[in-house]
């Protein structure tokens, strides 16, 4: 078993390289092969070279990371609330993180309180950055009060669930009315920025999600016999000497955290966090020591096949890479459920 576990992961890995290199010569600048290859060593053209080392090079190691960091996000949901539907956007992370930068865009930027219907405004006026911290401070800040009135409370699944459905609620109804109040200008932007789009991504971004995403899996991994403990219930992994509770939080916290950085950056990913686990969990089994690895390869190659495909079928411009991840992911989530209940009535 240990061998063919072995084998899985490393086939997984060449494939998510090899993925990796086909996404390089996809796009919409028609660059042949031999185009690609001589840009990659700074031997073409310079618009080449600008293309491979701007756009889709950032774009591909976007893909890498946040893929990896969605997906273990998601495996690591699931284990500590006990819910096989539970994914990085279980807390309203994704919701927060939407009215923070709409809050930014609309508000500060391009919308009813500066700028007005004036666009040059609005391109004057805006900060990209300035749109990802705030959606990134909401986010963090939404999954610290979740988490905290969990505590006062008891901290249990179900609780951290609903409480999660709670907040995600009031976050969506406090973006309507901001976008009800906005300008054509300032909603359309806020509109799009809510599409994930890995065309946004940049090198300084790539490095600030590889930080926390690569310091959360170091934790995860660390901690992986105490969530096969979990799998055997909270009492189980507790009279192993687990502090359950304390591991919840800190799990939710940090999966959370990765969600928050992701979103805010790349905007809205769907269904990578649900996907992903179940797949590297049907082929590996539940062990957190093979799964965590398995789970993130599998979220950077199904997001690598999303982006690859948002260009190929957009016909000159790429479709937002969360609209096709969504696409696949709807299909699956109801395969799961079905699933599900095939099994519980045998």
């Amino acid at each position: 078993m240990k061998k063919k576990n072995t084998l899985i992961l490393i086939l997984l890995a060449a494939t998510v390289f090899a993925m990796a290199l086909f996404c390089l010569f996809v796009g919409s600048s028609h660059m042949t092969p031999g185009e690609c290859f001589d840009a990659l060593f700074r031997k073409g053209s310079a618009s080449a070279v600008r293309i491979i080392y701007s756009i889709r090079i950032p774009r591909i190691l976007a893909a890498l990371i946040a893929g990896a960091g969605l997906s273990v996000s998601g495996l690591i949901m699931q284990t500590t609330l006990g819910n096989r539907m539970a994914s990085p956007s279980t807390l309203g992370v994704s919701n927060a993180a939407v009215f923070g930068a709409n809050l930014s865009i609309i508000a500060l930027a391009g919308g009813f309180l500066t700028a007005g219907k004036n666009i040059s405004f609005y391109s004057t006026g805006t900060n990209p950055y300035a749109t990802s911290l705030l959606a990134f401070i909401f986010s963090v800040g939404s999954v610290l009060l979740i988490l905290g009135l969990c505590r006062l409370r008891s901290f249990s699944p179900s609780v951290v669930v609903l409480a999660g459905i709670a907040m995600g609620s009031v976050w969506t109804a406090a973006t309507t009315i901001l976008q009800f109040y906005a300008t054509d200008v300032g909603l359309s932007a806020a509109v799009i920025w809510s599409f994930g789009d890995l065309g946004r991504a940049t090198y300084e971004t790539d490095i600030i999600m590889l930080l926390v995403v690569l310091a959360s899996l170091l934790f995860f991994i660390l901690m992986s016999w105490k969530y096969n403990a979990l799998l055997s219930g909270s009492s189980t992994a507790a009279s192993l000497g687990v502090n359950v509770e304390r591991l919840r939080f800190l799990s939710l916290l940090l999966a959370s955290l990765i969600t928050a950085v992701c979103v805010s950056y790349l905007g809205i990913i769907g269904f990578v966090g649900i996907i992903c686990p179940h797949i590297a969990k049907k082929l590996l089994g539940q062990d957190h020591r093979i799964s965590i690895p398995a789970s993130a390869l599998t979220g950077s190659l199904l997001l690598l096949a999303a982006d690859t495909l948002s260009r190929s079928i957009g016909s000159g411009s790429a479709l937002p890479v969360g609209a096709v991840t969504s696409l696949l992911g709807a299909p699956f989530f109801i395969a799961v459920i079905l699933g599900g209940w095939r099994h519980r009535d045998a």
